[in-house]
């Protein structure tokens, strides 16, 4: 097994090769700080895992991680906290640590990397995080963990998320139900600022896919799916409609 780590800090580089001391030699580790460096090394040496930070300069990972032209290999991001980012990792699957990196949180995400999945649709999922950070205004996807991999939905084909204890079921429009092992908090949190809306407890649904709402707190969805929205969320339900 072979691994870059890309930071711009040797503090920071150091800490991931002593949690790495139980994995890997270190003669088994290369280290890069700047994004052009980090370019040429990975498509060079074709590691397994790559540790790669937001921030490396004045540049970011996340253009180093566009130019590459090798990416079979399993991600795991480092940042300090931004929410930008952090968000932009759940939609598309993609692991990461916040500094300072703690021991557990190391563990659990080289348990997740050294699975098979990690490294599934690494392309995919990686153009769901590009277009999640780019300030182009092109479709928004979504990537959904499935038994045979990953699943990329463009959010604005999902119809709604329906909860089930902790698991959640997500309709799109092609009338496909995909069952995701997380909770509906995970999907309300991401696809918040994409015009869902939980009207429910056990319901969020995308607030372009209303076709009516009925006096007595019931909607109608695209899908003809009718739902009642709950008393106390109404007056949120209405806002996002403009209705006052």
């Amino acid at each position: 097994m072979t691994v870059v780590i890309v930071d711009d800090e040797p503090h920071c580089i150091d800490r991931i090769v002593f949690l790495l001391r139980s994995y890997i030699s270190p003669d088994h580790v290369s280290c890069f700080t700047t994004a052009e460096e980090a370019i040429k090394g990975i498509d060079e040496l074709r590691p397994d895992i790559v540790f790669l930070d937001v921030r490396l300069g004045d540049k970011t990972g996340f253009e180093a991680l566009a130019a590459v032209s090798y990416r079979n290999f399993k991600l795991i991001f480092t940042t300090a906290y931004e929410q930008y980012a952090i968000r932009a990792f759940k939609l598309s699957a993609i692991d990461y640590l916040l500094k300072p990196v703690e021991q557990e949180e190391f563990e659990n995400a080289m348990q997740k990397a050294l699975g098979k999945i990690a490294r599934e649709s690494l392309y995919d999922r990686i153009d769901v995080l590009l277009s999640h950070l780019s300030a182009d205004n092109l479709p928004k996807k979504i990537s959904i963990p499935s038994k045979q991999g990953y699943v990329f939905l463009d959010i604005a084909e999902i119809v709604r998320c329906e909860a089930d204890v902790n698991y959640t079921h997500i309709f799109s429009k092609d009338g496909k139900k995909h069952t995701v092992s997380k909770p509906l908090k995970h999907f309300e949190e991401l696809l918040g600022q994409h015009r869902f809306f939980r009207i429910h407890n056990s319901h969020l649904i995308n607030m372009d896919d209303v076709k009516a709402y009925d006096r007595s707190g019931y909607i109608t969805l695209s899908d003809h799916t009718r739902l009642e929205v709950s008393v106390r969320r109404r007056e949120g339900f209405f806002k996002m409609l403009g209705i006052h």
